[in-house]
């Protein structure tokens, strides 16, 4: 992944307090990380990184939408997404970012490149199954569906023949020889 020098901070240069950036997201940004999962997107992102004596205190915030194939149709909608998430850093011996809330960097480190966290932000934000919204409500038409549509109603009706052969045969089959031969007992009286 290359190195953006949008996504570094220089935060040595910045009084203490609160300071905003924002970022605007496209398929160019995934691109230097190998994810192309979107065929488009549009995000924007907040930064407000609070720098403190001894730490810096970062909250980022995104609002967009990604474009995406359906899980069930793979047809392409504009999926929303949202999403937050807080990093603290402090300043060590060694950089460590084992924790996902918590990044030590070297005390003699100036910048601080939040191109990773962007990414991941965004990254988790997409849920696991993307399901279109006409799906949901039942307004999508596509080909797919109108087949699938025409199968069901034909499996429905072939499987509501089906159940009438069975109750007949069922019916037949209900009625034992032996029993003809009783009810002619009690018809003989």
């Amino acid at each position: 992944m290359s190195k953006s020098k949008e996504f570094l901070i220089p935060f040595i240069g910045l009084k203490l307090g609160k300071h905003n950036f924002e970022y605007q997201i496209n398929n160019k940004f995934f691109e230097n990380f190998d994810y192309d999962e979107f065929q488009s997107s549009d995000i924007k992102v907040n930064l407000v990184l609070d720098k403190k004596s001894n730490m810096l205190e970062l909250e980022f915030k995104h609002k967009g939408t990604v474009n995406v194939p359906c899980d069930l149709t793979s047809e392409d909608f504009d999926l929303p997404l949202k999403g937050k998430m807080k990093l603290i850093v402090r300043f060590g011996d060694e950089f460590n970012n084992d924790n996902e809330e918590l990044l030590i960097l070297p005390h003699g480190e100036h910048e601080i490149d939040v191109a990773q966290y962007i990414y991941e932000m965004i990254a988790l934000s997409v849920p696991l199954k993307r399901v279109h919204p006409g799906v949901k409500d039942g307004s999508l038409q596509t080909e797919a569906l109108t087949k699938l549509n025409e199968l069901k109603v034909k499996d429905s009706s072939d499987s509501e023949q089906a159940k009438q052969v069975k109750k007949e045969s069922k019916q037949e089959e209900d009625i034992d020889p032996r029993w003809d031969k009783l009810k002619q007992l009690l018809t003989d009286k």
